[in-house]
């Protein structure tokens, strides 16, 4: 069987480097076209050194592509909207990594993303692309969205008690993210200059992170409470750190009546049993007890833990990923796995390193 056609749309970015790399070594699918404005002609290994005699590939503008079985949209926000007629043109499968079809809701997008939605009637046709918590609705389906990676983080470590209708959404939820360099893009500015960026612990969005809105629309798409309902809400902080690569959420929520630490336990491994990317982290011995971003780079692993309170009714949840591969490029993969019926770990079995 022939692999898929796939297209990478904004590929001198870091997802498109990544989609690029995992892409280099499916069984099922290649790269066939990656585009860039900026460096049209140059050989895609010129912006992504470490496929050097991986990928020959040269960029081609935008305008220029061809149709291919898979397009992988890696643009700006806001652009996939102004131009997904004419992509849905060019490929039968879609995956977009920004955050333009991510939320459902108009109202919503408007309250994070500061405008009305330019292609409202696509929202719809999107499905977002989480697997751990949307495989059903991504079988088959033709268009998926790209998740945020701080989003993600919280929504896996949350999963377990939503589920199982422990969490109480009459309490608040308060995600306090540790993030990585990588996650601001490629682009350098003031801030990633070396003399300002290292050593730094810089709260770039103490509250109201946008990631926020797609952990209040998971939640309500378990049936916990429509978002508007919650009591006290979602709450979201992202703290930059000397990392490159990681995404770290320390959520801290509240069960609705105290539980024992079994039943935690229980929750857990009934929500991710059988899922191949999602490992429970809690051991009394090692050095890594608990999720660590740093043994995940590269990864599309993510690590989830939990610590209970001693009195029993506050919960601390833990979740660790790579922001370029779970929180991104690895999660859009998968879906493109479970889209057209692949093994889900196709092109993702990389363990990650240690040291």
């Amino acid at each position: 069987m022939s692999k898929l056609s796939c297209t990478i749309v904004g590929g001198t970015g870091y997802t498109g480097g990544e989609l690029l790399r995992i892409l280099s070594f499916h069984p099922d699918a290649e790269v066939t076209q990656i585009t860039s404005r900026s460096r049209m002609g140059e050989y895609a290994h010129t912006v992504h050194p470490n496929l050097r005699s991986v990928c020959q590939l040269q960029f081609i503008r935008p305008d220029d592509v061809q149709r291919s079985d898979v397009i992988f949209l890696c643009l700006p926000h806001g652009e996939a909207t102004a131009q997904i007629e004419r992509w849905a043109t060019l490929a039968d499968t879609i995956v977009d990594l920004s955050a333009d079809f991510r939320l459902r809701d108009q109202v919503a997008y408007a309250r994070w993303y500061g405008g009305t939605h330019a292609a409202p009637q696509w929202l719809d046709k999107f499905v977002y692309g989480l697997p751990e918590l949307t495989r059903a609705q991504l079988k088959g389906a033709r268009y998926a969205s790209g998740v945020g990676c701080n989003a993600t983080a919280t929504n896996l470590a949350l999963m377990p008690l939503v589920k199982a209708g422990l969490l109480d959404t009459s309490q608040p939820i308060i995600s306090d993210v540790k993030v990585g360099s990588s996650e601001a893009g490629a682009e350098a500015t003031d801030a990633s200059h070396h003399p300002e960026r290292s050593g730094a612990v810089r709260s770039y969005a103490p509250a109201g992170h946008r990631h926020t809105a797609e952990v209040e629309q998971m939640i309500a798409s378990f049936g916990q409470a429509p978002t508007q309902t919650l009591t006290q809400g979602v709450y979201m902080s992202a703290t930059s750190i000397e990392m490159v690569r990681g995404v770290l959420a320390t959520v801290h929520c509240f069960l609705k009546e105290p539980q024992q630490e079994k039943v935690l336990w229980k929750a857990f491994r009934d929500c991710y049993k059988g899922e191949p990317f999602v490992r429970i982290v809690k051991t009394n011995t090692g050095i890594f007890r608990a999720p660590e971003p740093k043994i995940l780079s590269g990864s599309n692993f993510a690590d989830v833990g939990f610590a209970l309170s001693d009195d029993g009714p506050k919960v601390t949840l833990l979740c660790a990923i790579d922001n370029l591969m779970k929180g991104a490029a690895g999660s859009a993969v998968q879906c493109l796995n479970v889209m057209h019926g692949f093994d889900e770990r196709a092109g993702l079995q990389f363990p990650g390193l240690h040291p």
